[in-house]
């Protein structure tokens, strides 16, 4: 009889270690601080790097090098790349166009939330990603435990920089699933830049600006970090949750089935096997291409011998577009950090997809030449960042631990709802975390007893150009005239990028809170809100002028009541601001400039009048939310 060997409890004085866990994409990786050094440790298998991959079969379920090494022979059952479903809805273009490329079933769950469905022993089950991303890190905790002989509990778990709120929260949820108590959730390129920097950046280093390239399997992000000795600071963050190594591999797949379709008429795409054969032909390729100029896909297929040379060259031509997104992403955090290129002292690569040559090729052109530093190992550096962060967390006694300090930012501006369906940023993008900001609401109606308040996320001023988190209600408001009330909201995020948001009801207390759980936005929304701020810009500042002119008319209509003014004064106040009002109501389009000069006409009367500027009238500014419940 074999007798079972379990895990030792540490004592107190021998306290468990925290580990770090980069669960990636396509290879997830798990590292401990030990010894005053970071230990990346290795699989059963030997292996520093463990697929993220989960298989189900008659005999039962395997996680790992193991569930891959059978994933041609069982593609229907064997789950990959699910991190791209984390946090995500079902309906989502990326969602969609995933499926099309991947072998085992993917449906619509409740709420719109993706549902894997998988045939385990003879039975059909059904699971969320959290639950399969669960099944790996459960793996990557064992894999800890064997190597350090105890039980680990504490865990740092790295999430893509322009992972939203849903995402994040979904990866914290997998955690907790794995039986982890998830200290944070880290930035993989803050993480990165920690590997990087934690030994190079000394006492006698001026702070270093550091841009972090991390383009892995299925995500990239860009990270620009002001770095002195123990502190590492993200000024700016840009990326897109949608782009790495699957979508290369995509794109050879892609051209390979209108090969195999032009030669032999056949469609490869109703072969569930053979498409998964082929998908991991055309990865081993892509491999071979970052090291030699041509590589060839075989595949037995229906009785045929298909092979195919690809090259380098038209590897790239088939990629270049997704190449140049990293490099637009790029220029985009530089904007955002407000420093040009030639300020940044060091360009990391970070990322098993960053050793394309061409992709190194092009982040070097845009920073005219300068040498990219691959001094760090590509695919462990975040595991790396993530175990010092753990160490720090756990209160390792470390001097360089003790003294770290991390700050992120939010990548999005978030917000609430309030009258004219307009968004009131609460947190401007870039924001660093953790942190609380304070607005202040009123009510809309006479005698309102209860607020709904609609949290967004976006960029643009009108609410239905946004994505909405979630929604609560503040009940139990004092009644009073409308904008009597003083409703205090607070947007808290935390280290992990979590936000809370409560309200409260400044005279009597009431107060009410979300921890927004919802689905945040997908990726294409993400990019679209950045790729269309600019361009509608101006179409937003003239919406945000108008509704400050109403504003600003409907205030000098109240002032006008007035009981020391005299009824002519009162009569002229009246008068200007209704004719502000129909002027905005018959110019639906007009130029910011035409506003401003109502705008300064309607302010001189005002300061004629009551012999103030606009600046000390006194009323309290307070943002009027939009809605009540039905």
């Amino acid at each position: 009889m074999l007798e079972a060997k379990l895990l030792p409890m540490a004592s107190k004085k021998n306290k468990a270690p925290a580990i770090g866990i980069d669960l990636g994409t396509t290879y997830s990786c798990v590292a401990v601080w030990q010894k005053n050094h970071v230990n990346i440790i290795a699989n059963d298998q030997g292996n520093r790097l463990t697929p993220s991959c989960v298989a189900f079969s008659e005999d039962g379920r395997l996680i790992g090098d193991a569930a891959n090494n059978q994933t041609n022979m069982n593609p229907t059952n064997t789950v990959f790349a699910v991190k791209r479903l984390m946090g995500r809805r079902f309906s989502e273009t990326s969602v969609q166009n995933d499926i099309k490329h991947w072998p085992f079933k993917v449906v619509a769950g409740p709420m719109d939330r993706p549902k894997i469905i998988v045939n385990y022993r003879g039975v059909e089950k059904e699971f969320y990603a959290e639950e399969i991303s669960s099944m790996i890190l459960v793996k990557m905790k064992e894999i800890a435990e064997t190597n350090l002989e105890c039980t680990v509990k504490n865990a740092v778990i790295t999430v893509p920089a322009y992972f939203n709120d849903s995402q994040r929260q979904a990866t914290k949820n997998a955690g907790a699933i794995a039986g982890l108590n998830v200290m944070r959730i880290m930035d993989e390129p803050t993480a990165a830049a920690i590997a990087y920097g934690f030994d190079k950046i000394t006492e006698n280093t001026d702070g270093k600006k550091l841009l972090i390239f991390d383009l892995g399997g299925g995500t990239f992000d860009v990270s620009l970090l002001s770095v002195r000795p123990g502190n590492f600071v993200v000024r700016a963050t840009a990326g897109d949750t949608h782009l790495g190594g699957e979508d290369f591999d995509d794109r050879l797949v892609d051209y390979c089935v209108e090969e195999i379709k032009t030669r032999y008429n056949k469609d490869i795409t109703q072969n569930a096997k053979s498409l998964r054969r082929l998908r991991t032909a055309c990865e081993r390729a892509k491999r071979s291409l970052s090291f030699s100029l041509r590589a060839t896909i075989e595949l037995d297929y229906d009785g045929l011998d298909f092979s195919t040379q690809i090259s380098r060259t038209r590897f790239e031509e088939l990629n270049i577009d997704l190449f140049k997104r990293c490099t637009d992403l790029i220029e985009k955090c530089l904007s955002d950090a407000k420093i040009d290129k030639t300020e940044v002292d060091a360009v990391v690569l970070v990322g098993g997809s960053a050793r394309i040559p061409k992709v190194q090729e092009l982040v070097q052109d845009f920073f005219e030449g300068k040498e990219l530093c691959k001094g760090i190992n590509l695919d462990e550096a975040v595991a790396y960042g993530a175990a010092i962060q753990a160490a720090s967390l756990n209160a390792q006694h470390d001097k360089r631990l003790k003294n770290l300090v991390l700050v992120n930012v939010t990548p999005l501006p978030l917000g609430f709802e309030v009258i004219g369906d307009r968004t009131e940023i609460a947190v401007p993008r870039n924001t660093p975390i953790p942190i609380k900001m304070h607005s202040v609401g009123t009510t809309y109606y006479d005698n309102q007893t209860s607020v709904i308040i609609p949290i967004y996320e976006g960029e643009r001023a009108e609410t239905k150009y946004n994505n909405m988190l979630g929604e609560f209600t503040l009940e139990g408001i004092d009644p009073a005239p409308k904008g009597d009330a003083k409703i205090d909201i607070v947007f808290d995020i935390d280290a992990d990028g979590i936000l809370t948001v409560s309200a409260q009801d400044r005279k009597n207390g009431h107060r009410n809170k979300i921890v927004v759980t919802k689905q945040g936005l997908t990726t294409e929304e993400i990019q679209k809100m950045a790729e269309d701020a600019a361009h509608y810009k101006a179409e937003d500042e003239e919406y945000k002028a108008r509704v400050s002119l109403e504003d600003f008319a409907d205030k000098v209509k109240a002032m006008a009541k007035n009981p020391a003014l005299s009824a002519e004064e009162k009569k002229s106040m009246e008068a200007a601001a209704e004719n502000v009002i129909l002027w905005l109501k018959t110019n639906q389009h007009v130029e910011i400039n035409e506003i401003k000069i109502r705008e300064n006409q309607l302010e001189t009367i005002l300061h004629r009048l009551m012999k103030l500027k606009r600046g000390g009238i006194p009323y309290d500014h307070v943002l009027v939310l939009s809605r009540e419940p039905k």
